[in-house]
This record gives C-alpha cells, structure tokens and sequence, in this order.
C-alpha cells in the first residue's frame, strides 16, 4: 500500500448554536485510550463507512471531490452515533477540508462542515466519547492555551475562525462567502515543538523561505503555545 492509498476519507460536523453570550460550538471529549487523539475535544466525526456512499462507487484517492456526498451522509452519521443529535444532510455547510501531515501513523482527509445544532439534549455513549460541552470559541481556544483542555490543530484553527463570528447567521454566512480550504500541512520541527505549514505560506513548497515575512499561513506550536499566522 502507498502513503497515497493509506489516507482514509472521513467528515466531521462543526455544530453551532446562539447561546446566552453569543455564538457557541459543540466539543466532544475522546476517550484517553483512543488511539487518534486520544483526550482531545474535538467536533463529532469519523471516518466514512461503506454505506455513506449509498451504492455509490468509492473514489481511491482519498481527497477526491466523490466523496463529498458520502461525507455529508457521513457527517450526520457521526453526530447521532457520537452525540445523539440528528442533522439533515442537505444542511450542511462546507468548511474546510484537512489531510494529516504524512509523518502522522494515521491519515485521514476529512470534510468539515458547519450545521446548526438541534435544540434537543446531547447524548454520548461513555465509551469513546466520554463528554461534551457546548462552548464559545474564544473560550475553547483560551482554556487550551490554558493547559484546562486539548485540542488538535485542525480544531484549534477552526475555532478561531468561527471566534470571528458573533452569531449563527453570522457564521454561516462567513462560510458561504469565504474560499474553501484545503489544509494539508508540511510540518516542521523547531526548538521546542514544531510548526505546521498550510498552503499559502511562502515556505509551503520551499522551506529554505521559511523566515521570509510573507506571505504567512501557518501554526506555530513551540513550548506549549500556540500561535496562528495567517497573511
């Protein structure tokens, strides 16, 4: 098997409400023992599964556009199984898309999508998710660079992307008018941690240009704090 064929396709749901103190997001705690993130908050999803695809054939490239059909019904999925809410397919938002840097063991290629959260409770099986909690970005985003939570950089950044919106309507409109990303980051390692490169940044497809000012789209990660550049 090549790296290429080794990446599996899977989709993840950003699920947003307006609460009392203005937008808020649902996080979902792993188990500690999984192996993919273990601990981490993240937003509910998964990989895909042979019946996403609903008699569809499967693309073998991992990234292809055929699976974004599959990944909605994927999306939704991963939200009744892992929170016990029912999303409609069709009201799926596209977010971004991300591909786990190649030095990982594991790699996926996931849809995100960003849907409105039901107005019903939320339900996690104890198993592989062992809580929830619906929180304001900033407030996710400032409790990891506490130390109180952690998050994977594709959370992280999509955190604080939807910390620029105040509302539901408002975050929804930013995704429907923002350019759809793809982040496949090319990591590399520094004192103290490590530094993902997105597609964008001056040094993405030449690292001998990594100091140069800009242009800028990167994750710095360097002694346990994090910080976002994007020119």
């Amino acid at each position: 098997m090549t790296p290429e064929e080794s990446i599996r396709p899977a989709a993840t749901v950003i699920l947003v409400r307006d609460g009392e103190a203005g937008l808020e997001t649902l996080l979902l705690r792993r188990n500690v023992e999984v192996v993919f993130h273990g601990g981490s908050w993240v937003f509910p999803g998964g990989s895909l599964d042979p019946d996403d695809y609903l008699g569809a054939p499967v693309p073998k490239d991992a990234r292809a556009e055929g699976h974004v059909v599959a990944a909605r019904h994927g999306a939704v999925r991963e939200a009744l199984e892992e929170a016990g809410l029912v999303i409609d397919p069709e009201s799926l938002v596209p977010f971004a898309h991300w591909t786990t840097p190649a030095l990982r063991m594991k790699r996926f290629a996931t849809w995100f999508f960003l849907a409105e959260g039901p107005h019903t409770d939320v339900v996690v099986d104890g198993s592989e998710i062992t809580a929830h909690a619906w929180m304001s970005p900033q407030a996710a985003v400032i409790a990891r660079d506490a130390g109180e939570i952690e998050l994977p950089p594709p959370t992280y950044v999509s955190l604080l992307r939807l910390a620029e919106s105040a509302t539901v309507a408002e975050a929804f409109a930013e995704a429907g008018s923002a350019p759809y990303v793809r982040f496949e980051p090319h990591i590399r390692l520094v004192d103290g941690g490590f530094v993902s490169i997105y597609a964008g940044d001056v040094a993405y497809d030449d690292e001998d240009l990594f100091d140069e000012p800009s242009p800028r789209h990167r994750l710095w990660a360097v002694d346990g704090a994090w910080r976002y550049d994007r020119t």
